[in-house]
């Protein structure tokens, strides 16, 4: 099939390398012409794992392209993704300009029938929104052609993007029940068939209802998150750990093991905007979603709970102390820092007096970024941030080790180095890697998020 992906950010370089290497023909659109270029040159602007080599492999082959060229790109497709970034806003609902601006393109230069496929996470009544502008610029044309508009939401994790793309637990799709609609659905269900010849894994339902599903199953996510990390935070206090009860609840089949790990707070790019988007609906049609509210504030708490660690053991004035940080992405496998547990930790760590030294084994390039404009008003304390080239030259010299994001390498670290190169053996795990009981037999004074067990007499 001929396919059109609009946007090269994550989703849509995901989703256009992905269809390619099924067999599609797929033409990549963006307008940012230096990301093109890197495409064109080999690169791939985000890290994920197993994405170079199959971008590579379909480029030679000369089923993906990248380019500029909207008419190009409108008058490929016969399917056109709309896979552009939908930011917050200034008031938390989901910033269409880039998705709108897209439809309008299509609209400017489409001929004959299209399906348009809504890939970015839109909220409800986005595939209205998107319908009015291409029917805008169909009139101003006075042009006949047709289209019928699709919602087929992503659910790719970040760091395990291509898995979960050519391995989907389910394929979300929401077309019109009428003739055009009818048209869509052929094209997306040969599309989609080669997911399909295992069993059936598509859901078809009505826009937008397939507009919700997204969002709800993000917030589904985020809630059992900040659930976990608040029952954690009373589990240090009470003197239970948290991790026996994850494991005692999520045996139930009705709970289940999945997203009940405590720590330092979620970020990212989903979840975060997509419960403040959900939020902002519910108040557009009159509700208060209060299980969101303290998702979000719940959340927004959990990411100062290593920083509140440190300095209930050093002080709250850390001036002269040094700690290493190993960890910065959000989630291991991705160089992704929007949102991430680092930027807060590292902000209360250098503005408290503190020096740190931070490892990450592909974000700190991104890091670098990002950190530039939190310290924007301070740029001073950039300076108080040594960026190490491995996970144990970060700790020479350290008061003690923070971790923030659960690498693998990170899992079986040598102890005996970790106490040798720490000035104290201290160990704050923001994601539970380690157990308390092997900490304190090495000899590490080990806190971890809901493992402080209490002795009872």
């Amino acid at each position: 099939m001929k396919i059109t992906i609009i946007g090269t950010g994550y989703v849509g370089l995901v989703t256009g390398a992905c269809l390619a290497e099924l067999g599609n023909d797929v033409f990549c659109l963006d307008l940012d012409k230096q990301k093109i270029d890197i495409l064109n040159g080999g690169g791939i602007p985000i890290h994920e794992p197993g994405l170079e080599e199959i971008v590579a492999r379909n480029r030679s082959a000369g089923r993906l392209v990248f380019s500029t060229d909207i008419a190009a790109s409108v008058a490929h497709g016969d399917v056109q993704f709309i896979a552009v970034g939908t930011p917050p806003d200034e008031d938390g609902s989901a910033d269409l300009q880039y998705v709108l601006a897209a439809a309008r393109n299509i609209g400017k230069h489409m001929q004959g029938f299209k399906v348009i496929v809504d890939k970015s996470t839109v909220p409800v009544g986005t595939a209205e929104r998107v319908a009015n502008a291409i029917d805008a610029e169909l009139k101003q044309r006075g042009s006949n052609a047709t289209y019928s508009v699709v919602s087929n939401p992503e659910f790719l994790k970040e760091g395990a993007a291509v898995e979960d793309f050519m391995r989907p637990d389910r394929i979300v799709i929401g077309c019109d029940d009428n003739s055009l609609g009818n048209l869509a659905r052929a094209h997306m269900k040969k599309l989609y068939t080669p997911f399909n010849r295992n069993h059936e894994r598509t859901y078809w339902m009505d826009v937008r209802s397939a507009e919700f599903t997204k969002y709800a199953a993000n917030a589904m996510l985020a809630t059992r998150i900040s659930f976990m990390n608040e029952l954690a935070n009373l589990a240090d206090r009470v003197g239970v750990d948290i991790e026996a009860v994850r494991h005692g609840i999520g045996s139930d089949p009705r709970i289940g093991h999945s997203f009940l790990y405590a720590g330092c707070g979620y970020g990212g790019s989903c979840f975060p905007k997509d419960v403040q988007a959900l939020e902002r609906t519910a108040q557009d049609y009159g509700q208060d979603l209060l299980i969101l509210h303290a998702v979000e504030a719940v959340n927004a708490k959990q990411k100062q709970v290593l920083g509140a660690k440190i300095m209930a053991r050093f002080g709250a004035d850390l001036s002269g102390k040094h700690f290493a940080v190993w960890g910065l992405a959000f989630k291991p496998n991705t160089d992704d820092m929007r949102a991430a547990s680092s930027r807060v930790l590292l902000g209360e760590l250098l503005r408290a007096g503190a020096t740190v030294s931070v490892y990450d084994p592909v974000a700190v390039p991104e890091a670098k970024r990002v950190f530039a404009l939190d310290f924007a008003e301070n740029p001073e304390l950039l300076e108080n941030i040594h960026y190490a080239t491995t996970p144990m030259g970060a700790l020479d010299q350290a008061d003690a080790l923070a971790i923030v994001t659960e690498w693998k390498a990170f899992r079986s670290p040598d102890f005996e180095q970790v106490k040798a190169r720490l000035k104290h053996a201290v160990i704050f795990d923001g994601r539970n890697l380690f157990e308390p009981a092997l900490m304190t037999d090495l000899g590490l004074e080990y806190h971890g998020i809901g493992r402080s067990v209490l002795t009872r007499s």
